[in-house]
Order: C-alpha cells, then structure tokens, then sequence
C-alpha cells in the first residue's frame, strides 16, 4: 500500500535547467531541430492541429468580445501595472498572449510525439512565449510612460545601452552596474591576510573579530565556478564575519581563475591543493582537526577529498562537513538535458579542450536561460525600453564578476553528470585512490533552497544521504544564493527540518517541521560542538612556517 501524503503539497520544480545544463551546454542546431520536429508535426497531424487552431479562435474571439478566461499569476511581475487590466486594449492583448500560450502548450500536450519530444518541445515553446511576451515591447505601458515622461530620452539611452552591450556583453542585457562596488573595499573587506598560496588557490585567514575562539578552524571551500566573496559581501550578509563573531577561527579558499595553460586541472588537481590548504590550516591553528564548509560545486569537492583522506586512513584530519546546495548524486530531470545526448556531451568537452577552459560568459549565459523572466527580459525592459541603468546589487555583481573552468575539471564535471559515480563505491576516483562516501563517517551538516533551480533541493537531498556519519538536513525557502545569504533577521526567512531522513524525499519533506527564521544559528550551534574548546584569541595571522603576506582578498580574486 503506497503511503499518502496529505499534510504539505510538494513544491513545483523551480526551473527546467540547472547545473547540468550549464556544464554540458546548449546548441543551437538541437534547438532548431526540436522546432523543426514541431513544424512537421502540424504538417503529420493536420486535423489534430486544425482541431487547435479553430479553438484558439474560439478564444480569441471570446477576447475581442471583453472576455477575459484567464487569471495572470500575482508573482508574474511583468503584468503589474494596473494598465493591463484596466485599459480596454492592454487588457485584450494581455488576454489573446496568454489564450495563445494556452492552446499551445495543449497542442504539444495532445499531440503523439513522445514524451521526450514533448518535453523538449514545451521547454522550446517555453523560451519564445517568454520572448514573445507583450511586456518586452515598446507598447509596455511601462515604457510609454516613461517615453514620454523623459521626452523620449529614455528610448535614446534605452538605444545606447542596447549598442553598448551588443558590443561589449554578448548581446546579453546587463544585470548590474558594475562601477558601483569595487572588490577589496565595498565587497570582500573583512580584515585578514593571505598566508598560504599554491598553483591552485590562496588560502586566506581572517583577523578575529571575538576575545576568545574555538580550537578547530573552519575553512569554506567556494565554487571553482566563482569567486570566493559570496561569503563576504556586505557586512551584514557576510557568513565570514557571522563566523568570526561567534569564536570560529576561519580560513577561506580563494581559487585562481585558470587560463589555457591550466586545461590539465581537474577535480584530482583541486583536491591536491585544498588538501595542502587543510594542512596549513591545521599547522596554523596547531588544531588536529578542521570544520569544511563547501557551497555547491565546493560541496563535491570536500566530499571527494574526505573520499580521499578516507582511503588514506586520514579522515581524522576533518571534524565536520558543511554541504550548502551541493549535488553528490547528480541525477536530475530537466527537459534542458534532453538535448544532451552523447555527440553533445564530447562536443562540449572537445571545445573546451581545445580552448584550455570553458569560459565563464558561456556558463552565464546558461544560468541566465534557466529563469529568462527574471535576467534577461526584467533586464531588457529595465535597460532598453525604460533606458535606466542596472540596480547596484551586490549579488549579481559577484554572479556577473565570471571565471574560467579549466578543460579537465569541464570534463570531469561532465562526466560526474554523465555517469553519477558517487552512487558507487569507487565509482569516482581521486588522486588514485578510490572514493566510498558511505565510509566518510564524518558528521555533517546540510542545506538546500526550496526554489533552487541550480541544484535541486530534493537532489541535494538525496546527496547528504550518500554519506555516512551523523546527518542533519535544512530546507530553506529560497534559492541557490540565498540559501547560502540567509543572515538572522530577514522576517521572511524560514527552514524545514525533520529529525528523521527518510529514503524518500517527499516523504520527509511531508513530516518535516517549519521553523520561522536564519538556519544560521542552528548551523553555529551545530559547528560549535564540532569547534573544541575555547581559548583566548590571538590577533597574529599565520604563523613561522606560514607567515601573513598580501591583506585580504588577495591576488587570484583579481585576476580577469
């Protein structure tokens, strides 16, 4: 007898790409031969889509009538203007696009193409409603407004901003003004000191900023995708100074931004180096043992090297793990990945061995595609037709500061979605050695977004319960980044918990507890058991063998 679920309906999925869409790609030949396959679908089933065609009709004249028989959604903020449904003809044009998209998508749905093709079609469909929308042309009441409030000096700037990022932003709308922060003063300016440095990262220790601290250190391993600052914006989001605050003694990676002579960087590379990071921390603190912290693809790389050290018989070397949003089971479902089959996964590792690395403009523009309302057609209004610069938003400023992936840790990224080895014992090898995540004992800590549409919640899910050891598990209500920003005192912050992690996550998500507020200080009472004892802070940075060199943030985070 199947078991019923009727307290809590599950979350809708929050986007159609995520992270694997962003390491394999997309092309745009399989694209237009998925809106080749629709063309002579309506040629291979002509009643079928004549049958359609006369109930658009239908609806559409309903429209003409003054009718409206479809409810936007409140979120949808591009139809927030009252105009569009006072305004006689807003209101009929609002109510024609969305008949349109309405019977289109029952096309798709009633047709007999399979359902990959199905999929793959809805999504296509999906991408050219959302271009095709009324709201991203100059008849927005938004823009006529603003045209003639400006006396058409919005529609000039609207003019240069679009010239200006044909040129010198892949033709992208910009999401943020970048003159507004500067890295090492607005962003990134918690005092510390780079005291190690290797061909892969510096390692940075920050200045304590409590009179006493804990034995064990943290060190917070980022995503070789981006910089490391996410963790230090601002100082009231920064997680590096909620940390120093509470007694944690904390060190950061810093990765470098690898070029082509780097495309031999792989996962086993960056495990090398952040275990000589461990080291360091270790010898610096003269603590046996270190609290990891890892976000997203930083995530799979603390548990790959723990992978490693267990294999090494030196797991004792780390006390806790911290995994914010980070897949270890990478199996998700995306129509996006439909369009990934073999030629398309080797094409993507060829080009970016041919290059050296994958370019970080080309993830961007990825992630940007997985919610397009929200960063390229917002940004398009925004930019063009209102002609007005991009908010000074310290997180998209990070999201757009875009780095490199060398070719081989591509590949491997590749190949981690391909073949999903951490399901397996030694089913993913590093520095030689084999990785068995069920005999990484160590406690740890985990966190999803319940909006993530990076990293799935329910995938991240599913990860922690790859590992052995302790488990706790934290749904936050937000996204990918912030799930990770999630300082105390936002009135909107709450998390799901459940003492028991069940082998199904909509069973647990079902019997989970909400919880209003930060998960951050759950995590900090967490940490701190796993910190050691407490003792006077020493305001030296480094130490003999390691001594303080450049301040905080260092040389890599610079590096174009």
């Amino acid at each position: 007898m199947h078991k019923q679920f009727p307290t809590r309906s599950l979350p809708a999925s929050a986007g159609s790409m995520n992270a694997q869409n962003a390491a394999a790609g997309l092309r745009a030949r399989d694209m237009l031969s998925t809106l080749r396959n629709l063309a002579f679908q309506g040629v291979r089933q002509p009643v079928h889509s004549a049958r359609h065609v006369l109930a658009l009709g239908g609806q559409l004249g309903r429209v003409l009538l003054g009718d409206t028989p479809y409810k936007v959604n409140p979120k949808d903020l591009r139809f927030a203007d009252p105009t569009w449904q006072l305004n006689p003809f807003y209101r009929r044009s609002l109510q024609a696009y969305l008949a349109w998209q309405n019977q289109l998508g029952s096309w798709i749905d009633e047709s007999d193409l399979g359902a990959d093709d199905r999929s793959r079609a809805r999504f296509i469909v999906g991408l050219l409603g959302d271009a095709l929308s009324p709201s991203n042309t100059l008849l927005n009441p938004v823009a006529l407004k603003e045209l003639f409030n400006s006396g058409g000096n919005s529609l000039v700037k609207g003019l240069s901003h679009l010239f200006d990022d044909l040129l010198h932003n892949d033709g992208l709308p910009r999401q943020v003004n970048k003159r507004a922060f500067e890295v090492g003063r607005s962003l990134a300016a918690t005092p510390g000191a780079v005291v190690f440095r290797n061909e892969l990262l510096e390692l940075i220790q920050y200045k304590p900023m409590s009179e006493k601290q804990y034995a064990r250190p943290l060190l917070i391993v980022p995503p070789q995708i981006n910089k490391y600052y996410i963790f230090d914006l601002s100082s009231d989001k920064s997680f590096v100074q909620y940390a120093l605050k509470n007694g944690l003694q904390t060190f950061i990676v810093s990765w470098r931004n690898p070029d082509a002579r780097h495309r031999e960087w792989g996962l086993s590379s960056y495990v090398q180096a952040l275990e000589e990071a461990v080291d360091v921390c270790r010898a610096i603190t003269a603590s046996k043992e270190v609290n990891l912290m890892g976000a997203c693809a930083g995530g799979l790389t603390i548990a790959a090297l723990q992978g490693h050290l267990q294999a090494k018989r030196q797991l004792r070397k780390v006390a806790s793990a911290t995994y914010m949003v980070s897949l270890l089971d990478s199996q998700i479902d995306s129509p996006a990945m439909l369009f990934a089959d073999e030629k398309t996964l080797e094409a993507a590792k060829r080009r970016s061995y041919q290059q050296g690395v994958l370019d970080g403009r080309d993830m961007a523009r990825v992630f940007a595609w997985m919610r397009p309302n929200d960063l390229i057609w917002n940004y398009w209004i925004n930019n063009y037709l209102l002609g007005k610069q991009p908010p000074a938003f310290d997180i998209l400023y990070w999201n757009n500061d875009n780095t490199r992936l060398p070719a081989a840790l591509h590949g491997d990224l590749i190949d981690f979605f391909k073949h999903n080895p951490l399901l397996r014992a030694g089913g993913l090898e590093i520095c030689g050695t084999p990785v068995d995540l069920q005999k990484v004992t160590v406690d740890s800590f985990n966190v999803a977004g319940i909006n993530d549409h990076i990293t799935p919640w329910d995938a991240v899910y599913r990860s922690a319960l790859l590992i052995g050891g302790n488990k706790r598990f934290i749904l936050s209500n937000s996204g990918h980044i912030q799930s990770i920003l999630n300082p105390p005192g936002n009135p909107k912050a709450n998390y799901l918990e459940s003492g028991k992690l069940s082998s199904d996550p909509r069973a647990w998500y079902h019997d989970a507890q909400k919880h209003d507020g930060s998960w951050w200080p759950q995590w900090l009472s967490w940490v701190q058991e796993h910190a050691g004892e407490q003792r006077d802070s020493l305001l030296a940075l480094g130490s003999v063998d390691y001594p303080a060199q450049e301040a905080a943030p260092g040389t890599y985070v610079h590096v174009r």
